[in-house]
C-alpha cells in the first residue's frame, strides 16, 4: 500500500505542553508533577534538554502515558488553545515502534462493562457526548466526555528520543524563536522550527479553514 497523501491525514503526531499542572502531581509513583513544574515553553525546553518525555497519570484509569495528536494544521490553531502553541513532533513510525498507537473512544456504557487488562488501560477514554439519545443519558458515572476531536495516541511509558528523531518543534512566535537556547537549535536544526503566529497569519490572509483567527 502506497503512502496515503490526504488534507486531514498526516503521519505525523505532536505532543503540545501546557501552563496547567500536570495530572501526575500528586501521583508519587509518577515524578511528571515534579519535573514538569514552570510554564508551556520551560516545559518544552526541558523535555527537548533531558531528550525524555514523562508519562502522565490518565484519568480514569490513572495508568501513565505520553499523549500525543494526530491533529493536522487546519486543526491545530484550534488545539493550541487547549493546551499551548508550544510542541514537538515525531513520526507515527517512531511512535509505533515505542509501543505506541491511537486511544480507543469506547461508549461509556460499554467502556463500564469491562475488564481493561493492564496493557489496554493507557490507551482507552470513555465516549459520552453531547449528542447521545435521552433515552440513554441514565449514567450515574459519566458526564459529557467526548475528546474525538483531539485524534489523540498515546505511549505508555515515558518516551525518550534522540534530536535527529525529532521532525519539528512548533514554538509561538518569532520572540520565542530568538530566545530559544542556541545549542538546542543548533543540535535540532533550525529548519525544522515552525511558528504558530506564521501559520496564524496565512490563515488571516487565506482563511480557507474558517478557524476565526
Amino acid at each position: 500500500m502506497g503512502k496515503i497523501v490526504r488534507p486531514d491525514f498526516s503521519t505525523y503526531l505532536a505532543h503540545f505542553t501546557t501552563n496547567r499542572q500536570p495530572v501526575g502531581k500528586s501521583d508519587p509513583a509518577n515524578p511528571v508533577g515534579v519535573k514538569a513544574k514552570g510554564y508551556a515553553l520551560t516545559r518544552l525546553i526541558s523535555i527537548l534538554n533531558d531528550k525524555r518525555i514523562i508519562a502522565s497519570t490518565m484519568p480514569w484509569t490513572g495508568t501513565h502515558a505520553v499523549c500525543l495528536t494526530e491533529c493536522p494544521w487546519s486543526s491545530l490553531i484550534d488545539h493550541t488553545r487547549a493546551y499551548s502553541p508550544y510542541g514537538i513532533g515525531f513520526s507515527k513510525q517512531l511512535v509505533f515502534s515505542r509501543n505506541g498507537g491511537p486511544v480507543y473512544y469506547v461508549r461509556a456504557d460499554q467502556y463500564e462493562k469491562q475488564n481493561w487488562h493492564d496493557h489496554l488501560k493507557a490507551f482507552v477514554t470513555p465516549f459520552w457526548p453531547p449528542y447521545r439519545p435521552r433515552s440513554i443519558n441514565k449514567r450515574k458515572s459519566f458526564t459529557t466526555c467526548d475528546y474525538t476531536h483531539e485524534r489523540e495516541w498515546r505511549i505508555p511509558h515515558d518516551f525518550s528520543f534522540e534530536y535527529d528523531q525529532i521532525e519539528f518543534v512548533i514554538l509561538d512566535k518569532y520572540e520565542d524563536m530568538a530566545k530559544f537556547p542556541k545549542e538546542l537549535k543548533d543540535a535540532i536544526g533550525r529548519d525544522k522550527f515552525l511558528l504558530m503566529d506564521n501559520y496564524k497569519m496565512i490563515e488571516k490572509l487565506w482563511p480557507v479553514h474558517n478557524l476565526g483567527v
